[in-house]
């Protein structure tokens, strides 16, 4: 059934007809229309949904629709959804949740729940221990494949995933990893530990969270195990939270360069406040504004300059746009490079010397556009040309080597590359093209 169709039966209220309908459709397809839905109806919806369906499709919710579904369930419906999400979804959840929620919640749900969640709560945010989940398949080294076997088809359902199995001794510490196809295939009276993959990647549990992303991306794992301080086994991260982390971490990138302040909340765009929005905004805007006064002394500065030749003045936008930009190109390859691991430090000269033959070549190239363009077009005078190209190749140069060096030197001392990015550097940029500038017409115009 088309999505029109069933969103026609809810409006219509021909809820018997729309549960036959929802709970033949996919999980994730389901919460896509939830989210759809008028917002007094969607409890309503949920409801309809079969018990083992209901927490598959609200792990798939946003925070914010989780939130408001799960306030107004019953308290023994909210613990039947809690009770059947993966430990991990239920910490997250539990995470965004006001506190009285989070006691009356927890008071309903199996002591097992509560467990798991307390566990994955007492680690520090963005940690590989706060992203993990409990619920992973063990198998015992002196186990026969027979009864490992039996093991994963009595627990395998509670589980996040059995396609990899961790081995592990009577101390919880991680000795290996069985794959399921190869339990399949091996003869039923072998013992694990005869067969497993000895050569173990894990995650500690304080891991960060981009770090561990990184080591799924190096791998190419569907699952990864997390160990604690002693290599005890305590959890397992899956593929799908790593996508949601490097989607996390990108937006928050992003949101750096662009000179918006990172949320927590990650929210889609038409589901956020007007005020949360400027609340993102305000700070960086603000700071560039007053940043940018220096630009405007600058021009101040050189008032007489202006006057004696002005058509100077008509350049000042080409010349910081076009610096501001070079300084824009190099700082977002680096910081792409440095959240890759494609460079470090220790390639500093390197990247510079690189951005210094780029920088010259551009700088050179522009200029030579430029001085066409300013002869034929603008019909300026040759020295003013010489002026303006000659700033060009300047600022064009500077603007990369502080693109490359800024984000560098900002990881380097513990600070996030992308503050280092577009709106930072163009105002330095900006100032340092138009110092150029009106010393290049005060020396060759002589004004």
């Amino acid at each position: 059934m088309e999505r029109v169709e069933i969103e026609q039966l809810i409006a219509d209220k021909k809820y018997n007809e729309l549960r036959k309908e929802l709970n033949e459709l996919n999980e994730a397809d389901i919460a896509s229309i939830l989210e759809e839905v008028p917002k007094e109806e969607r409890p309503r919806v949920f409801r309809l949904l079969k018990k083992d369906m209901a927490a598959d499709v609200f792990s798939f919710l946003p925070t914010d629709i989780e939130q408001e579904i799960i306030t107004a369930l019953t308290d023994a419906e909210a613990a039947n959804v809690i009770n059947n999400l993966m430990a991990d979804d239920a910490t997250d959840l539990m995470e965004e949740m006001p506190a009285n929620v989070v006691k009356r919640l927890l008071a309903h749900t199996t002591a097992e729940t509560r467990r798991d969640i307390n566990h994955l709560l007492k680690f520090p945010d963005d940690s590989a221990g706060s992203i993990m989940t409990v619920e992973f398949m063990d198998l015992k080294a002196n186990w026969t494949i027979k009864k490992c076997m039996d093991r994963i088809r009595s627990a395998g359902l509670d589980s996040e995933t059995i396609y990899t199995c961790y081995v592990v001794d009577d101390k919880r510490k991680l000795l290996g990893t069985a794959a399921l196809r190869y339990l399949i295939l091996a003869d039923p009276e072998v013992t694990v530990g005869s067969i497993m993959n000895e050569n173990v990647i894990a995650v500690h549990t304080l891991d960060d969270q981009e770090e561990v992303a990184k080591q799924f991306q190096k791998y190419d794992f569907n699952s990864m195990p997390v160990v604690d301080q002693e290599d005890r086994l305590v959890g397992i991260i899956t593929v799908d939270d790593i996508m949601d982390i490097i989607q996390e971490e990108t937006t928050e990138d992003i949101e750096k360069m662009a000179a918006i302040m990172p949320t927590d909340q990650q929210k889609p765009y038409l589901r956020q406040g007007v005020m949360e929005i400027w609340k993102k905004r305000i700070i960086w805007l603000l700071f560039l504004m007053v940043s940018a006064t220096f630009t405007g002394m600058i021009i101040t500065h050189y008032e007489e300059a202006l006057g004696a030749y002005i058509v100077l003045t008509a350049f000042i936008p080409m010349l910081m746009d076009t610096s501001g930009n070079a300084g824009s190109q190099a700082s977002v390859t680096i910081i792409r490079a440095l959240s890759l691991d494609d460079i470090e430090f220790s390639d500093f000269f390197s990247v510079v010397w690189k951005e210094i033959r780029v920088a010259l070549l551009t700088g050179l190239t522009l200029a030579a556009a430029n001085f066409v363009k300013l002869q034929i077009v603008d019909k300026v005078s040759a020295s003013v040309a010489f002026v303006v190209c000659g700033t060009l190749v300047v600022t064009v140069l500077f603007a990369k080597m502080i693109g490359s060096m800024l984000p560098m030197v900002s990881k380097k001392i513990g600070l996030d590359p992308a503050v280092m990015a577009s709106p930072f550097i163009t105002t330095i940029v900006d100032a340092v093209a138009l110092l150029v500038y009106f010393n290049f017409a005060t020396a060759i115009l002589h004004i």
